[in-house]
């Protein structure tokens, strides 16, 4: 039992942490699971679109500390630093990599590791009770799981120091206005909104959706001239793909296209 509850339907791979008394902090397990779950994801051609959700009054919680597993102690020098990379990063890393849109459904709390899984995804749906906390400052630490590369792109670097430097709770409503979330939704609208969204995806020309989504990921951190020679590359990629035939044959025909992911 890791902690997660997982199920392929219609085309979407559905991730939901299951752990509502911990508010679904991560054990070691659980965040390996997820890793292996979205690198499953990222490679099956059945899987079009993946949903990560969060069981009770929690989404994610963070690391579960009191599991002593990941203890920030480290025995020797180099401890900590292999810990992150092998565990909190690699799980943001397997988000970022997935070939496949990731959207998450915030239903509640998501602090620390937990904010960074959600602001990973490519999509964010929040619920109104739903809260943003770097909750790093109020525990000593310094912030990990991609946070600081993450939070300033979304928001800027003076807001990205505000929220990582104070660790106050973000409302949902407010981390919308920040641009952290794409929508904030009624409790009751989260899960059929997120879900309709996930059949969309799953349903649209998904090379060319794990294409783009390389472009916009790694256009944050390249120049124009290798921006514009990834584009070029997908470009010619993306045109070997049956979707692409299909979507130009479909804008001739004045007909709407049917993708089918590959």
């Amino acid at each position: 039992m890791t902690g997660v509850e997982h199920e392929v339907r219609d085309h979407v791979s559905y991730l939901t942490l299951n752990r509502p008394e911990t508010l679904n902090a991560l054990t070691p397990a659980l965040r390996d699971r997820l890793v292996d779950l979205l690198a499953e994801a990222s490679a099956d051609p059945f899987v079009r679109a993946v949903l990560l959700t969060g069981t009770g009054r929690g989404f994610c919680a963070g690391a579960d500390l009191r599991s002593g597993a990941d203890s920030p102690s480290p025995r020797i020098p180099g401890d900590v630093a292999r810990t992150l990379r092998t565990g909190a990063q690699r799980l943001i890393a397997a988000v970022l990599d997935c070939e496949k849109p990731v959207i998450a459904a915030v239903n509640g709390t998501a602090a620390g590791l937990g904010a960074h899984l959600a602001l990973a995804c490519d999509l964010v749906l929040a619920a109104e009770s739903a809260r943003f906390i770097e909750v790093f400052v109020r525990r000593g630490l310094v912030p990990d799981a991609g946070g600081a590369y993450l939070l300033p792109r979304l928001t800027g670097l003076q807001r990205a120091k505000e929220l990582m430097f104070f660790g106050d709770a973000l409302s949902a409503p407010e981390a919308e206005r920040l641009g952290l979330v794409n929508r904030v939704l009624a409790e009751g609208e989260l899960t059929k909104t997120a879900r309709d969204w996930a059949t969309r995806l799953a349903t649209g020309p998904t090379r060319a959706l794990a294409l783009t989504k390389h472009l916009l990921n790694s256009s944050l951190d390249s120049d124009r001239p290798a921006a514009f020679a990834a584009e070029a590359w997908a470009q010619e990629i993306n045109l070997t793909t049956q979707d692409a035939g299909e979507g130009l044959r479909a804008f001739a025909e004045r007909r709407g296209p049917e993708f089918l992911g590959r």
